[in-house]
């Protein structure tokens, strides 16, 4: 099993940054079993969807169309630990994000939430204009 927990979230106005964070934990195995992780988002009576994806073997990253050239999602596997840094944020990326991770090495979409086993409980982003 493995836990994830997410943090740095909170409330910005538009043109501001974020950086969230996501600690892996679990055992050695369970950790190093892990081969994407993603960042994912879902705002009120809307569906969730992939923000960011990045395959922990390196040189492999997916964006949804509405983040790129915004949002830079990185690893530190030193510290087991995901980010993903916000730009120039705008009130319709306000919602919930979770970040989540998938043991499984296909890069069939990355960005879908079905694929993902691990999740976290999410930490809150509010872009207000």
């Amino acid at each position: 099993q493995v836990q994830l927990v997410e943090s740095g979230g909170g409330s910005v106005q538009a043109g501001g940054s974020l950086r969230l964070s996501c600690v892996a934990s679990g055992s050695t195995y369970s950790i190093y079993s892990i081969y994407w992780m993603t960042w994912f988002r879902q705002a009120p009576g809307k569906e969730r969807e992939g923000v960011a994806a990045i395959y922990l073997g390196g040189a492999r990253i997916y964006y949804a169309d509405s983040v790129k050239g915004r949002f830079n999602i990185s690893q530190d596997n030193a510290k087991n630990t995901l980010y993903l840094q916000m730009n120039s944020l705008k009130p319709e990326d306000t919602a919930m994000y979770y970040c989540a991770a998938d043991p499984r090495p296909s890069d069939e979409n990355p960005l879908g939430v079905s694929r993902y086993k691990y999740w976290g409980q999410g930490t809150q982003v509010t872009v207000s204009s």
